[in-house]
């Protein structure tokens, strides 16, 4: 039992690269599943726009996803509409663009991923590169090989030219090696960021090692609690609803929270210097629903559970 509680654990602390690395599997998995059943380059003249959109359309896809998917979106702008104020506080109008940088880099992992594997693979960019009609690009790809491949490189991808095996065989490794190339530029491009901008956060973290570490221990039990808070207290309400209208008879008072405070708990957490909040809620909790002080505030970024709440 022992054991099992601590693979548990560790499994646990590990969730945010355990997580990572399923979506890389997915990612792979969902690249492959594309090249194998969906991708069929036409080989036309419509190779670069057939190939580009099999390259980056997916990414697209998946970048909207992970705007859908972070709760800090909507803990955004929800109700933005109705207060401005929300995402433009007086005296800190770039904390929106702030937070909304934040949200876009998480975000941006899964398209990055679909980027890299597609581009180690090469299928995508090797299509869309036969169909190229550029005349810089057709000189860098046909350097060295028979004219044939001026005229027909659009062809390159299914064997069809009226160059040698070789000389296709030749054209195809070359513009997989240039994918490929790619490929681990941005993987390397993104490790470096991811890296930088680590390093950046933390250097910039007005809190120690410890208090963060303890700060984020407490943003995920709090998380967890309030989930659980949120089940109780909507089946003890509609217990109490379902019962008043089934036996005829008036509702008892139900303690919730006022709409002023269901505002104010929704807020994104802004950590300040002089008093020792470790989320909106607990601020609440403490203050009140006065307004907490706006000079001097910093926005505190939180590596790896930046209230994903």
């Amino acid at each position: 039992m022992d054991a099992f509680q601590g693979i548990l654990k560790f499994l646990l602390n590990q969730k945010t690269a355990i997580g990572y690395s399923f979506m890389a599997l997915l990612t792979v998995g969902g690249e492959r599943l594309f090249s194998l059943v969906a991708f069929k380059c036409p080989c036309s003249t419509e190779n670069t726009v057939y190939g580009l959109v099999f390259l980056f359309a997916p990414a697209w896809v998946l970048l909207i996803l992970g705007f859908f998917l972070n709760n800090r979106s909507w803990r955004l702008f929800t109700g933005c509409c109705v207060n401005p104020r929300k995402i433009f506080p007086r005296g800190h109008s770039y904390r929106f663009f702030y937070i909304l940088g934040q949200i876009t880099l998480s975000s941006l992992v899964a398209p990055t991923m679909w980027l890299s594997v597609a581009l180690l693979n090469g299928t995508f960019y090797e299509c869309a590169m036969s169909g190229t009609k550029s005349s810089r690009l057709l000189e860098m790809i046909c350097k060295g090989k028979p004219k044939e491949c001026w005229e027909e490189l659009y062809k390159v991808s299914c064997g069809k030219t009226s160059m040698t095996p070789t000389d296709n065989e030749e054209l195809k490794l070359s513009l997989q090696a240039q994918s490929q190339i790619l490929g681990w530029c941005l993987i390397c491009s993104a490790s470096f960021f991811s890296l930088v901008t680590t390093c950046y956060a933390r250097c910039r973290s007005q809190v120690s090692y410890l208090q963060l570490s303890f700060w984020k221990t407490y943003t995920q039990k709090e998380k967890e609690q309030l989930e659980n808070m949120f089940l109780d207290y909507a089946n003890k309400l509609s217990d109490r609803n379902l019962k008043c209208f089934f036996e005829n008879k008036r509702p008892e008072a139900f303690p919730l929270p006022s709409f002023a405070a269901w505002e104010a708990a929704s807020e994104l957490y802004s950590f300040h210097q002089t008093q020792q909040h470790y989320s909106t809620l607990h601020r609440v909790v403490e203050d009140g629903l006065e307004p907490s002080p706006e000079e001097n505030e910093t926005t505190m970024v939180l590596v790896g559970t930046a209230q994903q709440m």
